[in-house]
């Protein structure tokens, strides 16, 4: 018996469908992966964070288990560091990040934290090698196109320009970056690359070291990167690094900004290491216009800069910093 009218219908709109699914799979895995991070943007909240092993570890009740248990449930970028995730593990470490991403409708949004002489001997100081820094990142970009569905967003080595200067690299520095940014690039993945922040370098000097990279990093195909990320681990106020975002990008073509909130909620007091009385800031994704893609909290609350101020190592629980950070946010 022929099918009926009503059969053929529904079968050539299931058909169209299916068609519109693979035609739509195809966009997302060719060209851009996804629109450009904006306002209403969600990055992953990976359970996999020491604010997560924090919860799990505090007393039920206490100030300090409300706080890490606050910090869990907020979606933060990952830090990925040679000496956490080295080249033959970082691949594994982004596959699962993408498959939480993919359960929680989010986007994965990692930080790249390893460059050679990392930090210039401050209280991040480490990293790898020339070599072993190019593998590594190989790695990493290897892993994110694996993850293109997600439409990875990557912070590049945060400080890395804006320390520059005073470190006295900034050749070797826009060559290792660029170096990164090609290992790192494809279609679907969003590479900022680092901004400094609005109290550090004048919005020219600043501008033109990321022109460098820019321009060092294109391909026949256009540029590589998206922009520049702002306020990294610092605490300037949200309207203080807009405008300073405007002024660093009004002498780039066409590049854009993330700025940095997870703790600027009440400004800064111009002490960049753990200082004290700060909040966390806007949630991410809450932010933007035509020049900042949009805001997202890259350092994690709670996870201190240094030996500072009291502060552990960089990059360990704070458990008090925690407390002290949520505190409008956890009060009863």
């Amino acid at each position: 018996m022929p099918p009926s009218r009503r059969t053929l219908t529904i079968l050539a709109i299931t058909g169209a469908v299916a068609v519109a699914a693979v035609v739509a799979t195809v966009v997302l895995l060719s060209g851009q992966a996804a629109d450009a991070p904006a306002p209403g943007t969600k990055i992953v909240a990976s359970e996999f964070s020491k604010a997560t092993d924090a919860a799990a570890r505090a007393a039920d009740g206490s100030p300090e288990h409300a706080a890490a248990a606050y910090l869990s449930a907020q979606p933060t970028a990952v830090w990925l560091t040679p000496e956490g995730d080295p080249a033959d593990v970082v691949g594994e470490r982004i596959a699962n990040l993408a498959a939480e991403a993919r359960s929680q409708s989010a986007r994965v949004a990692v930080v790249v934290y390893g460059l050679p002489e990392r930090d210039c001997g401050g209280h991040s100081a480490g990293g790898l090698d020339a070599d072993a820094y190019l593998d590594w990142t190989r790695a990493i970009g290897d892993a994110l196109r694996e993850a293109a569905d997600t439409a990875p967003i990557v912070i590049l080595e945060p400080d890395s320009l804006a320390l520059a200067p005073e470190c006295g690299n900034v050749d070797e520095r826009v060559d290792q970056l660029s170096a990164a940014v090609g290992a790192l690039a494809s279609d679907s993945t969003w590479i900022y690359v680092d901004g400094g922040h609005s109290n550090w370098l004048p919005p020219t000097e600043m501008a033109g070291l990321i022109d460098q990279v820019d321009r060092a990093s294109r391909t026949d195909g256009g540029r590589s990167i998206r922009g520049f990320v702002t306020n990294v681990s610092n605490y300037e106020a949200t309207g203080d690094e807009t405008a300073y975002a405007h002024d660093v990008a009004g002498h780039l073509d066409g590049l854009h900004a993330i700025i940095d909130t997870g703790r600027n909620g009440a400004g800064s007091t111009g002490d960049w290491c753990n200082p004290p009385g700060r909040l966390v800031g806007e949630a991410g994704g809450t932010v933007g216009d035509d020049v900042v893609d949009t805001n997202l909290w890259i350092k994690p609350p709670g996870e201190s800069d240094g030996t500072c101020n009291g502060g552990p190592a960089a990059g360990h629980w704070w458990p008090a910093a925690a407390v002290e950070l949520t505190r409008d946010v956890t009060a009863d």
